[in-house]
């Protein structure tokens, strides 16, 4: 009987992320502005697919701004490197982040897994609205597997026992964040990678809207996500999509 009841609850919590996730359509949804892009604001800098992000797009010439709570934890100098110390909640602060930026990409988290948090629904609201108010059109932001019509898709491991049990309020916010890009209007990429994990960048990983499995887990190193998020700041094929990227 408790085995039935804990099945029961995670697909209850299965359906809630199905439903407020993003469903997320097929094809691009508009054409791009075709603007040049230079300078590369990347929000949450300091976590593991962001500090790839700050490194890969260094490595591809862009001029790069870190936006970071504690600058300590950023770790790196470079002379095309800007670290501007911010809170997303702050909208002062992330205004003045976003002005004069190009694009933005998002890794934005946080390690408080088990504690309600707004901090990546209203991070990205705080974005967008700076973005909405410099002209910043490109915004490509990384999410997860297992929200919108990508649910189970990160394998019955983690439907049935990691979302559940260690990750349901931290994915609740993640749904949110979801949402709260789809609303908008500029150029936006949602993208969702398998279970992440540490290592060297392949260069080599599926993507598209039916990858991942509903049996097993698949994964993904941070450097791929890092370099596939970049990629989205020139290719268009995928504008205000939600798509997951996996080995």
């Amino acid at each position: 009987m408790k085995l039935l009841i804990f099945l029961l609850y995670a697909l209850a919590v299965s359906a809630v992320m199905a439903r407020r996730g993003f469903w997320s359509p097929s094809s691009p949804q508009i054409k791009s502005t075709g603007r040049r892009i230079e300078r590369l604001l990347v929000v949450g800098a300091t976590g593991g697919t962001g500090r790839e992000l700050v490194n890969q797009a260094l490595e591809r010439g862009y001029e790069v701004t870190a936006f970071v709570r504690n600058p300590a934890k950023m770790q790196l100098t470079h002379p095309r490197l800007k670290i501007m110390q911010g809170d997303v909640f702050d909208a002062n602060s992330v205004d003045a982040a976003v002005r004069g930026q190009d694009a933005v990409v998002s890794a934005l988290g946080h390690r408080r897994i088990f504690v309600p948090s707004r901090v990546q629904a209203e991070g990205a609201r705080n974005v967008l609205r700076a973005m909405e108010a410099h002209g910043v059109k490109r915004f490509v932001c990384e999410t997860s597997l297992g929200l919108g019509n990508s649910v189970g898709r990160m394998g019955l491991l983690s439907t049935f026992f990691v979302l559940p049990l260690i990750l349901p309020i931290y994915f609740w916010d993640k749904s949110r964040q979801e949402q709260v890009i789809a609303a908008s209007a500029l150029e936006w990429v949602i993208v969702r990678p398998g279970v992440l994990t540490n290592g060297a960048k392949r260069g080599v990983y599926r993507h598209g809207f039916d990858v991942g499995s509903y049996l097993w887990s698949e994964r993904i190193g941070r450097a791929d996500v890092a370099d596939f998020m970049l990629n989205q700041l020139t290719d268009d094929q995928y504008l205000q999509t939600a798509l997951g990227v996996v080995w």
